[in-house]
């Protein structure tokens, strides 16, 4: 049923801990936004051009799995310079060598330290926009203002969380202003902003020392070790393939109200499992001794079974779950008392 409504379970655990989940902690690009950021302003530096920039820039990001690396490369739109000794840092950028020039694109602090005497100049673009910086050993070359859309069910996705009582944040590596901007839209009150996949993981830590049980939400290779970390994490479909395996669940709807739905049924399918248990010990309490003592024949001992049984299946199928508009889903569940 889960899989109808959108969301794959991979590990086992995954039911149970969701629906006992207290926090749930959501990257910001291609989780809580739609994962489609495109380049709204190209400011460069010296005599650098436009399309100089983004040629460089997309030579590095080129073969990158992140959104906004993709973004660039589709902004260039022309086949620049294959970059060498490419290497990518989690959470920071990437580096290498294009055309004998050393450079590096991402973060601010991270690209500027290709050029560490250099003196960075302010950037023009929207305070909203995510800012991709790029730099080489004479200092910057480049900045790129990147905006993309909130997903359109994003907010009534976490109101219906926060009803239930979950605590909601938002973790990201991006800057403050963008950070702010998509909390405001999505109607989280608590978030982090310029957080490196390390603190993620170790804000995640401090909220698990408090007791709390948390489900992780992201998408990109940055986001790996705090998957990993979580309780119960899960995966955007559109997301990298590593974000994917180190996930319990992954969100193929591409929907975050298919999140909000498989946590109404995970916590409607640990009830039932409840009740069956309850049911299945009360029977045996009370049927084991009067069969003991010889009160019932054994061809109404195995009647009695059957129907436990029967009556353990009938309310295990009750776990089809209703979808968003209320009507039944299709499914089958079936477990026995034994």
């Amino acid at each position: 049923t889960l899989a109808r409504n959108g969301l794959i379970v991979t590990r086992g655990h995954a039911i149970e801990t969701l629906a006992r989940a207290t926090h749930f902690v959501f990257d910001k690009t291609g989780t809580l936004t739609a994962g489609r950021p495109g380049v709204v302003r190209v400011q460069t530096f010296g005599a650098t051009t436009r399309k100089e920039a983004l040629g460089l820039a997309a030579a590095l990001e080129r073969g990158s799995e992140h959104p906004l690396g993709r973004a660039i490369v589709e902004a260039a739109g022309w086949s620049s310079t294959p970059a060498t000794r490419l290497r990518s840092l989690a959470g920071q950028g990437m580096q290498g060598e294009v055309e004998g020039r050393r450079l590096r694109i991402g973060r601010k602090a991270f690209a500027l330290e290709a050029a560490p005497q250099a003196i960075a100049p302010a950037a023009e673009g929207p305070a909203s926009a995510t800012e991709i910086w790029l730099a080489g050993e004479s200092g910057p070359i480049a900045v790129f203002a990147l905006a993309d859309a909130v997903r359109a069910d994003a907010r009534a996705a976490v109101g219906e969380l926060r009803e239930r009582g979950k605590e909601v944040v938002l973790l990201s590596g991006d800057r403050e202003d963008a950070v702010r901007t998509v909390a405001a839209e999505t109607g989280i009150a608590e978030f982090r902003a310029g957080l490196t996949p390390e603190q993620k993981q170790a804000f995640v830590k401090t909220l698990q020392s408090r007791g709390a049980v948390v489900a992780m939400v992201g998408d990109g290779v940055n986001d790996a070790p705090v998957l990993a970390q979580a309780q119960v994490s899960v995966a955007m479909a559109s997301g990298t393939a590593l974000a994917q395996a180190a996930a319990d669940m992954v969100l193929i709807s591409h929907r975050l109200e298919s999140l909000v739905r498989g946590v109404r049924l995970c916590v409607r399918a640990l009830r039932v499992v409840r009740q069956n248990l309850y049911w299945a010990f009360a029977y045996n309490v009370i049927a084991l001794p009067l069969a003991c003592a010889g009160y019932v024949t054994p061809w109404l001992a195995a009647v009695g079974m059957s129907a436990s049984s029967l009556a353990v299946v009938l309310n295990a199928l009750r776990v089809r779950g209703k979808g968003a508009s209320g009507e039944w889903r299709t499914g089958t569940t079936v477990t026995g008392d034994g």
